[in-house]
């Protein structure tokens, strides 16, 4: 077993058993929940958004598999703290690099330890395992405490 996998797995394994900013916050200025009608992956994510348009707190609730799980928990660890410019590119890498449409080389500096989904692009079913919590980031952003849901189905998005 190569390091690589051997971190990636220890890195799933503990963010599906403790994950981090797993709780609802009851002043959430967005709210979006989303669905994978595949799986069954569930997933509602609440963020408060600052006057100034920065991520103040964001957190999870939800059940599904590790994947989907340890994804939602290393999102919400990552952009806590960043605008709403900043997190909408966030999102946009990270869709990207698990589909395989961007080069690995400028993930790094960007995305940091995100880069451990890399590798899931292996998987075109888990995809959307890994994605289902970064469109229902981006559904909050977009409508606030609205009650849409995000269905993760037929693409690979």
């Amino acid at each position: 077993m190569s390091n690589a996998n051997d971190l990636y797995k220890r890195a799933i394994f503990d963010h599906n058993r403790n994950p981090r900013n797993f709780r609802v916050i009851e002043d959430a200025s967005h709210v979006c929940d989303g669905f994978n009608p595949l799986c069954g992956d569930k997933i509602n994510v609440f963020v408060k958004m600052s006057d100034a348009d920065t991520i103040e707190d964001i957190s999870f609730m939800g059940s599904g598999c590790a994947i989907f799980k340890a994804s939602a928990s290393f999102m919400t660890s990552h952009v806590k703290g960043k605008s709403r410019k900043e997190t909408e590119g966030v999102i946009s890498m990270f869709l990207d690099m698990v589909k395989g449409e961007t080069q690995t080389e400028s993930l790094n500096a960007d995305l940091g330890k995100l880069t451990i989904f890399q590798g899931i692009r292996e998987f075109p079913a888990r995809v959307k395992c890994a994605t289902l919590a970064w469109h229902t980031l981006s559904c909050a952003m977009e409508k606030k405490r609205e009650n849409d849901i995000v269905t993760n189905q037929e693409s690979n998005q």
